[in-house]
């Protein structure tokens, strides 16, 4: 879709037809933080600490830390028209981001914010504004396994493609264009008949964007990471772009988009923005730090910011009208940009004066905020702020009101489809945790390989460790969640603070997912292990091992996804998340007996999942009919003294594996004594038929 095009469905949607447009309002905004002073902002690891101890106590109305106010923005009130698209400039620590944050009602609870934001006359409380505007950031945050076609078309599938109804803009468009009599375009045509078509899978605004944005020629293409080659750095700026372009957002913010882009790719994004903001009517508040002449020519309206006040705010073409005036002239070879940023500066301000009539001074920024104030543009600002927005005006599609803008089970099949098509694009991931756990299969099989099914006494030990070292390896088996989960994350926070999903939307197929690969897994694992170490030959106990394999790996799973979500990165969760696996194997009973856990920990042996799986593997196994029949010490079977004995279930579960210490024989003797003090009733009550 060329610049052509789009004029032609420009002029064809201008026959009469109403399109959703936002006109946002800043009056008397001021946000202000309260800061840490002198070394205490420095963020150290002992800082860290006295902060959230400092938290803690401020819940109580302890303040012990001293801070100091920030003000980061002072007062400002600006209009950002639609079908325009408007320049932010300023100096670094000028309060850019704030804005563009504060404008997306997406800025941090701590900070204090006074005065009133509207979108059409609405105020945040009455609308959505994150659905409503789209706050594009500087750092490009995508799956690299997805193409460059797919990830605009899960964008746009989880936002709701459009928020107004197309079929009735296109019945309304063709009534229109009869009372007028004029022919469309056969193309154009085609064109907006396909987007009032709807269609889960692809849309036809997705390949809209693609063209206008250049993408086309690597739609097909991988978007790629850092070990994954992919698409280039100017192109996935593009594809961040058009993550947000694609949805209903009406109020597109852009926050320094040029960082790392050669001035030719900035200048081809910027005039791709100017289009969508012409021949959509959207509104494009764009924030740069140096653009070129030829890209800062692209845009409508310039609002200048510095110290946190604005400067100047209007027409592009009376910024240097308003600087002259003031006594400042920018030079003739001197970017229009720079001379702004540059003008409001102390050190670069004297060389910009061109008043021979007075000797120079410098003049402050609140200074030049006055002055504004007087220009003829700040007096029609001010004006227009007078009058009250008319809410009647309203587009009822300009505006999203919910922040679910599709219902839940589109959204949770959207959410399944693109977990299904990751998980085969990391599927080398799960064969290669296959190969792996085949091989140690086949190594424990020979390490504890038996060709008979007799056992005595000496071979409790060989069958408490089999138990052990099978737990062990399913447990770690789900290690490679752990960096799967940290990769996505990042992802994950950016479109959940775009309301793009919630958190159970992300979770649920993802888990849900892998719960075939864990049957596969437990199957390979028990059928390969069982027979070869010589488990009970009983069907039954074979397949309650290979469902306790199986709900340990689950286990293990959520254990290593967990420790990925509250650690956030592999270095953190490498020491803390490896600080919560020791606990929950010290604690497990196979290290130490419940019995000689101190009391003041038993706590921990009760929360740790470990310690049920060996007690149901240990119960599955001794509890089978050729442990239970062997003739102990006064030639009696451990089955019939159980009948004579009365005891709780306790003492079966504690079975004592540290005994190994004082020796083998007297290891599995008092296991098996243990065993004989149960009642035959309490095996049935705990569903084990012997």
């Amino acid at each position: 879709m060329n610049e052509s095009q789009g004029h032609k469905i420009r002029s064809i949607i201008g026959v009469g037809v109403e399109l959703p447009k936002v006109e946002v309002r800043i009056e008397r905004l001021r946000v202000e933080a309260d800061c840490y002073v002198g070394t205490r902002a420095l963020p150290t690891l002992t800082n860290t600490a006295r902060n959230m101890l400092e938290s803690a106590l401020g819940l109580f109305g302890i303040i012990l830390a001293k801070r100091t106010n920030h003000t980061i923005l002072r007062d400002i009130s600006a209009i950002i028209k639609p079908s325009r698209m408007t320049l932010l400039l300023g100096p670094p620590s000028s309060g850019k981001t704030t804005l563009l944050l504060a404008l997306a009602g997406m800025l941090d609870q701590s900070l204090k914010i006074k005065g009133e934001i509207t979108y059409n006359g609405y105020n945040f409380n009455e609308f959505v504004p994150q659905k409503t505007s789209a706050y594009i950031n500087q750092n490009n945050v995508h799956l690299g396994e997805l193409t460059v076609r797919e990830t605009l078309d899960y964008s746009a599938r989880f936002q709701g493609i459009d928020n107004f109804s197309k079929s009735e803009l296109l019945t309304e468009l063709v009534k229109k264009e009869k009372e007028i009599g004029i022919f469309t375009d056969t193309g154009v045509d085609i064109f907006l008949k396909a987007c009032a078509m709807e269609g889960d899978e692809s849309s036809i605004i997705t390949d809209y964007i693609l063209k206008l944005l250049g993408l086309d020629v690597c739609k097909d293409t991988l978007v790629g990471n850092e070990m994954m080659r992919g698409i280039s750095g100017g192109q996935k700026k593009r594809v961040t772009s058009g993550e947000m372009i694609v949805g209903p957002a009406k109020f597109l913010l852009m926050d320094e988009i040029s960082t790392g882009l050669d001035s030719s790719t900035t200048l081809q994004i910027v005039r791709c923005m100017q289009q969508i903001a012409h021949f959509t009517h959207s509104t494009v508040f764009m924030s740069l730090l140096q653009p070129d002449p030829e890209t800062f020519n692209l845009f409508d309206d310039v609002i200048l910011l510095s110290e946190g006040q604005i400067v100047y705010q209007g027409p592009r073409e009376h910024v240097l009208h308003f600087f002259q005036s003031c006594g400042f002239q920018c030079p003739e070879r001197k970017g229009t940009a720079d001379f702004l940023q540059e003008v409001t500066s102390k050190k670069d301000q004297e060389q910009y004066w061109a008043d021979s009539t007075e000797p120079y001074r410098y003049v402050s920024v609140t200074e030049f905020a006055t002055l504004f104030k007087a220009f003829h543009v700040g007096l029609q600002l001010e004006d227009d702020l007078k009058l009250a927005y008319d809410k009647s005006q309203c587009h009822k599609s300009a505006l999203v009101f919910k922040k679910c803008t599709i219902p839940k089970m589109q959204l949770l099949k959207t959410s399944f489809d693109k977990e299904w098509l990751l998980l085969k694009r990391t599927s080398f991931v799960y064969i290669f945790k296959a190969i792996q756990l085949i091989i140690v299969a086949f190594t424990v099989s020979t390490v504890f390989l038996r060709t008979t099914l007799d056992v005595s006494y000496d071979d409790g030990p060989l069958y408490i460790g089999a138990i052990i070292f099978s737990i062990i390896i399913n447990m770690f088996n789900g290690f490679a969640e752990l960096s799967l989960t940290i990769a996505r994350l990042p992802v994950f926070y950016k479109h959940r603070d775009l309301l793009f999903y919630p958190a159970w939307a992300f979770t649920l197929p993802s888990c849900l997912l892998r719960i075939p690969i864990s049957v596969v897994e437990s199957v390979i694992w028990t059928v390969i292990v069982y027979y070869t170490i010589g488990y009970a030959p009983e069907t039954s106990r074979f397949f309650k091992q290979m469902l306790i394999i199986f709900l340990i790996q689950q286990m293990a799973s959520g254990v290593f996804r967990l420790i990925g979500g509250v650690c956030r990165s592999m270095i953190v969760a490498h020491t803390g998340g490896a600080l919560v696996l020791f606990i929950v194997f010290l604690l497990s009973g196979f290290i130490l007996p419940l019995d000689e856990i101190p009391k003041w920990w038993n706590w921990g042996h009760w929360i740790s999942p470990l310690s049920y799986g060996f007690k149901a593997m240990t119960i599955n196994e001794m509890l089978s009919p050729r442990w239970m029949n062997k003739l102990g010490p006064d030639n009696s079977t451990l089955r019939s003294s159980s009948r004579q004995c009365r005891c709780g279930l306790r003492e079966l579960l504690v079975l004592d594996w540290s005994c190994l210490s004082f020796g083998v024989h007297h290891s599995l003797q008092h296991s098996l004594h243990l065993l004989a003090y149960v009642p035959e009733s309490s095996w049935e009550a705990t569903g084990y038929n012997i």
